[in-house]
């Protein structure tokens, strides 16, 4: 008979309680920490969503002040858009006052705000910085800020824009961007891009069928040379080709065009500029123009023109002044003739070959002004510290007015935006005949009605270098050289390069758009 010891059971009983606590409690700490875990997940997720919401909210105040912005100033002259920012009280803009305004879903229930601060652009300048903060009704504590500049874009910010075909022969190197209403024939090298608001064009400068709006004649690599017939290579149906031994940039095709009738109105504007005192200086239409010699001392010596070597085969240069005294002090005035210029301009007296200089008067540079003259204008000189735009211009009756430049330089003295020249020809901007050999004009220059360029005076006429450190507008085709396909004559060089400050600082009352867009974009 066998027999159980129940004194032995009773010593085991119990004995996997502490096992069952013990694993009850590393599954409990477990879910804890999985429960811990998903909840702080959600959470963050939570906040993700609504931190992405107040970057959305942001953004729409940036989009807002832009729709605002269009609102008032479109249709606006440069003034009225200057004016605008200076007394129309835009919003935003005072200090310590940001615009708050609420955002909504497109079912009308409401998301949250934004807070908009603006710093309006300087007098002379297009950019506008907007900050937006956003968040949300949920979680107001979690902001998103975004700053954007603004910018009107500028005619200045081109280094060729035209209304006309341009070609730019084999030795022209450009900086800046480059566009034509037309086509463009480019056998140079652009480093930036280069655009036409056409796809295709007929050059006229052969025959053939179309080719691309902006095109080359350049043999591709690794042939050398121009071909001057029609490029199969360049022309539809091929896709256009990268060419970057030429087109460095880039070319664009179909972009906007440019309205070159609707300077007039900027023209007139100028003009009213320049007679309200502190503005600038108006002078009238006195005999056939007036020579304008810019000096760093920050004033201008300004003559009246009597004659100039006009006409066909003219050379455009100044003949003789109004207004002469006689070297002995004597009084009286002289029928001269220029033996030199500059400012001590010195003539002849055809009379008696007295000795006679040429009366001017001497003004100050009207800094972010405007010098508008009723007539035509030989330009030269140097700025210092200063921001001017010079205008001729005749905005009644059926003439005309021509600026002429290449007497002598046209200089900057400082290349950081504190030196900002407009040159402004109603007809044309002229490098006369007897210029400089080796040229350098420093600005924007913009022929409204004609074209920024030399005329042909002969196939002996050969110059060295012609430097443009700014940019060029002309209605029609431009050009500094020629050529009959066998010898070329003019500027042998020609070297545009593109000031990189006329993209934020254009010149006083230059043409700009009137509509401001993201130039750049960034997370504070």
């Amino acid at each position: 008979m066998l027999v159980f010891n129940n004194k032995n059971k009773k010593q085991y009983k119990g004995s996997i309680l502490p096992f069952v606590l013990i694993i009850m409690s590393v599954v409990l700490i477990i879910l804890v920490s999985m429960f811990g875990y998903i909840s702080a997940q959600m959470k963050y997720s939570y906040a993700q969503v609504e931190r992405e919401r107040a970057f959305q909210v942001a953004e729409a105040g940036v989009y807002y002040y832009r729709w605002y912005l269009v609102h008032k100033i479109a249709g606006k002259t440069v003034q009225q858009i200057k004016t605008f920012w200076q007394t129309g009280n835009p919003i935003g803009v005072e200090e310590g006052n940001p615009y708050t305004d609420d955002y909504y879903d497109p079912e009308g229930g409401k998301i949250g705000s934004y807070e908009i601060s603006v710093i309006p652009p300087d007098p002379n300048s297009t950019i506008v910085i907007v900050t937006s903060t956003g968040w949300t009704d949920k979680e107001p504590n979690l902001r998103r800020t975004v700053r954007v500049r603004f910018r009107r874009p500028s005619w200045s910010e081109n280094s060729v824009l035209a209304n006309d075909f341009m070609r730019f022969g084999d030795g022209t190197e450009v900086f800046g961007k480059i566009h034509s209403n037309e086509g463009v024939r480019f056998d140079g090298l652009a480093h930036n891009i280069v655009s036409s608001s056409l796809s295709t064009f007929d050059d006229p400068d052969h025959s053939g069928g179309v080719e691309f709006s902006v095109h080359t004649h350049v043999n591709p690599p690794p042939l050398t040379g121009v071909n001057d017939n029609f490029r199969a290579l360049e022309a539809p149906p091929n896709t256009p080709a990268r060419r970057e031994d030429v087109f460095l940039g880039g070319r664009k095709f179909l972009a906007p065009t440019v309205d070159f009738n609707g300077v007039v109105s900027d023209l007139g504007n100028m003009k009213t500029e320049s007679q309200i005192a502190g503005s600038g200086k108006y002078f009238d239409g006195t005999g056939v123009g007036r020579q304008v010699i810019l000096k760093t001392d920050g004033t201008f010596d300004i003559y009246t023109v009597n004659s100039f070597d006009s006409g066909s085969g003219g050379s455009n240069s100044i003949v003789s002044y109004i207004g002469t005294k006689r070297a002995d002090g004597s009084g009286g005035s002289c029928a001269t003739t220029v033996t030199t210029t500059g400012p001590n301009t010195q003539c002849k007296d055809i009379t008696n070959g007295q000795k006679c200089y040429c009366r001017h008067d001497n003004y100050s540079i009207p800094d972010g002004g405007v010098i508008f003259v009723e007539d035509n204008v030989w330009l030269e000189g140097a700025i210092n510290d200063k921001r001017v735009t010079i205008v001729a211009a005749k905005l009644s009756g059926s003439d005309t007015a021509t600026m002429f430049l290449g007497n002598n330089n046209l200089l900057y003295t400082n290349f950081d935006g504190h030196d900002i020249l407009g040159v402004i020809g109603q007809q044309d901007i002229e490098i006369i005949e007897n210029s400089q050999n080796y040229l350098t004009l420093d600005g924007a220059f913009l022929a409204q009605t004609g074209r920024v360029g030399r005329a042909n005076y002969g196939s002996s006429d050969h110059k060295n270098t012609i430097t443009v450190n700014g940019s060029l507008a002309t209605n029609l085709r431009y050009g500094f050289a020629w050529t009959n396909g066998v010898s070329d004559w003019g500027y042998a060089t020609r070297i545009l390069n593109f000031d990189n400050n006329l993209l934020y600082f254009p010149p006083p009352y230059f043409p700009t758009g009137t509509e401001y867009a993201i130039d750049l974009w960034e997370e504070l």
